[in-house]
């Protein structure tokens, strides 16, 4: 059997070993309670609510009966065959209970005591224990210090969690670290009135991971798209693997909080520390085609046109008001989201005439007045619908009392039920009203996405377009470069650990991987330095090599442009008695030819665990810190994704050349970022690399300074 089937056959059977947890036709609830606000309470409170459709069997030692359902002193107790199994119960049993439910033939358990990884040492114990039970058994656990999932299938109805929002059947899963966010989300799109059809937040995640919940979503009929908060994954690779997959299939709208953390440490190198706390989730979202967000409303309210609407083959939107001034509005928001507003053609215009009245505009966007009414709206989506020169239709609508607002939500909803193309409402009305709640029930159970403000309309149209440009983006594949020798730079970098390579080293190593240097020796006194530079043809520059020594310029370790050998010696001199004495290092010196002008750039890599290297390219020099006018990409990093670096940068215009000026070798760049790519993907004990400068010409690109971190290997 080919491996690719094996994978998919283990995967789908993983998979199904998270039925007993979503599906389940029996719950034990261990730790139940008469207590009405406790938690062992609330979980049977919230299941009989609900409607679950399976058994509920209390276990509570003392109590004979719990809500008016018979409790059971222990699960051993209970005749029929179990599920799933709620844990509420102190840590320090929940081995144990692990154990007895491994025993009873339970293969799923929500844990939602606290008291385990969160809390130390002691609590770690406990959780490798319980963890160790269960491996025994084959019992998966859920948890623990978690809220629980749930599943809206009214065949099901399971409400395993301790939250008070009771969602709606809908097509909307949601998948939190954090038990308060996800709660959070879980109002906001019941309040948007968005049905939902599966939730799960997981706590510590001792076991049942993030990634085993998205590919469970994915392999759900029935879940047309993901809400996904993270606060960072433990397992990078893992997630990478079962979110690429799921990507593919259905949308993936993604919140990672955690931005501006202040605690992270600075890495001692420019791509390290300029690389920020959050980057590498953000480019694993990229990389997949997850549409990430930074504001959990506005990833609600997108989530909203991705439960009903199909997703857009372009980013031209028609716009049909009746009113003037909202559709301005959500053309401005509609333009710097990416999309375009494109006049009609004339025939469209035409066709039009027949249905509007005379005082309408017939342009786009379309104003059918705000006394047109279901004629005048389904004539201009009829018109919309057939124009190729279209790919979504936003709508304006305002209640107004002297028009039949039903039967323009009714004609809104009939259009909008075709799946032809993406439809979404800026619905303005006074909901006090019950004429007007009718009308927009009609547009809610119609299944068309309705919002306040004409902004939200158009940010949600911006993210069904931003996510086809992520679905049809084709990035090509990494180069593997065949002029490059790796045996010697394996034979150089196997020896190192923990710490800066020398400046020898670090050309060595770059030249094996044709990366383009500036002429360049290392001497050990002034008189070799002088013979270097001689050789080398001068102006030279000279810089002092040390492996304290991070910033040079800041110590006075470079001078520039020295036009003899004298200068030279009295270069080496000045920084041997400036920096060598000064701090008791041993100096060497780097002499390289000076290259005067040339666009400063900076390209570098920088390791994060689990997960390969981010890949960095910018505006460089020694200004690098504070103009921070730089961009990452996941490496491997392919042709297409180093363009799109090239262009990312704030003053990607200078690159082009201004005012008389010339550009750079785009392509030779270009080749520079995805050279330094293959050589941290054929080399992953690279911690950190800078190249800084890089002097950029239009015929050409020299590596002026570099430095590379290896890290410690363990042996």
């Amino acid at each position: 059997m080919p491996m690719e089937k094996q994978t998919e056959i283990l995967t789908k059977s993983k998979i199904h070993e998270l039925d007993p947890l979503f599906k389940p036709r029996a719950i034990a609830v261990i730790g139940a309670s008469a207590k009405e606000l406790s938690i062992g309470n609330v979980i049977i409170k919230n299941l009989l609510h609900y409607g679950y459709t399976g058994k509920i069997y209390p276990i509570n030692p003392k109590e004979s009966q719990i809500r008016g359902l018979k409790a059971y002193p222990s699960i051993f107790d209970v005749e029929g065959e179990i599920d799933l199994a709620h844990v509420i119960i102190p840590g320090k049993f929940v081995p144990q209970i692990i154990e007895d439910c491994g025993k009873r033939g339970i293969k799923a358990v929500i844990i939602n005591s606290a008291g385990f990884s969160e809390m130390g040492e002691e609590g770690m114990a406990l959780q490798k224990a319980f963890l160790d039970n269960a491996k025994k058994y084959g019992v998966r656990i859920f948890g623990p210090n978690c809220q629980g999932i749930i599943n809206t299938d009214p065949k099901i109805r399971a409400y395993c969690d301790f939250t008070f929002t009771f969602p709606d059947p809908g097509y909307i899963s949601i998948a939190a670290l954090s038990g308060g966010v996800g709660a959070v989300i879980m109002q906001s799109i019941f309040d948007l009135g968005i049905g939902m059809r599966l939730y799960a937040s997981n706590g510590n995640a001792a076991d049942i991971s993030l990634p085993e919940v998205i590919s469970y979503y994915g392999d759900d009929e029935l879940t047309k798209a993901i809400l996904l908060y993270t606060e960072g994954f433990s397992n990078p690779k893992e997630f990478m693997e079962a979110a690429r997959t799921v990507a593919k299939k259905k949308p993936i709208l993604a919140m990672k909080a955690g931005r501006t953390e202040q605690g992270a440490k600075a890495a001692a190198s420019h791509t390290g520390s300029l690389a920020g706390v959050d980057i590498s989730t953000e480019l694993i979202f990229e990389k997949l085609g997850i549409l990430a967000f930074r504001n959990e409303e506005e990833m609600c309210q997108a989530s909203m046109a991705f439960a009903t609407q199909p997703i857009p083959k372009g980013n031209r939107v028609g716009i049909i008001t009746n009113t003037g001034g909202p559709a301005v509005i959500a053309t401005d928001e509609l333009v710097s989201e990416g999309l375009q507003v494109m006049p009609l053609p004339e025939s469209a215009r035409n066709k039009l005439k027949s249905t509007q009245l005379p005082e309408a505009s017939l342009g786009n966007p379309v104003d059918v007045v705000a006394t047109g009414g279901g004629t005048q709206f389904r004539g201009a989506l009829d018109v919309m619908m057939e124009q190729d020169e279209i790919d979504s239709i936003l709508i304006n609508f305002v209640t107004a009392p002297f028009t039949d607002t039903d039967e323009v939500a009714r004609q809104i909803v009939e259009v909008s039920k075709m799946k032809r193309k993406p439809v979404v409402c800026n619905f303005m009305t006074n909901m006090s009203m019950e004429r007007y709640r009718t009308t927009a029930k009609i547009l809610n159970e119609g299944g068309v996405p309705c919002y306040a403000f004409p902004t939200t309309a158009a940010k949600a149209l911006g993210a069904l377009y931003k996510f086809s440009k992520l679905q049809t983006r084709n990035i090509g594949e990494p180069k593997k470069f065949s002029d490059i020798d790796r045996a010697k730079a394996n034979a150089l970098l196997a020896p190192v650990s923990g710490r800066f390579l020398t400046a020898h080293e670090v050309y060595n190593l770059l030249s094996y991987y044709r990366i383009p240097l500036a002429p360049w020796g290392v001497a050990q006194n002034a008189a070799e330095a002088a013979s270097i530079a001689r050789s080398i043809g001068f102006p030279v520059v000279v810089k002092a090599e040390a492996s304290t020594l991070i910033h040079k310029s800041d110590a006075g370790g470079v001078v520039l442009n020295l036009q003899n050998e004298n200068e030279v010696r009295i270069a080496v001199e000045n920084m041997n008695r400036k920096i060598g004495h000064t701090d008791h290092v041993a100096l060497k010196f780097l002499v390289q030819k000076f290259i005067p002008g040339g666009k400063e750039l900076i390209a570098g890599a920088s390791a994060k665990k689990g997960l390969g290297h981010l890949i960095m390219f910018g505006i460089g020099g020694i200004y690098v810190e504070v103009l921070k006018d730089i961009t990452f990409k996941l490496s491997p990093v392919t042709e297409i994704e180093a363009t799109e670096m090239l262009s990312a940068v704030r003053m990607a215009k200078l690159l082009d050349g201004v005012r008389g000026e010339k550009g750079i070798d785009k392509a030779k760049v270009i080749e520079l970022i995805q050279r330094i790519s293959q050589l941290v993907s054929d080399f992953p004990q690279i911690e950190e690399m800078d190249i800084n400068p890089i002097l950029a010409f239009d015929d050409g690109i020299w590596v002026a300074d570099a430095r590379i971190k290896i890290k410690e290997q363990i042996h």
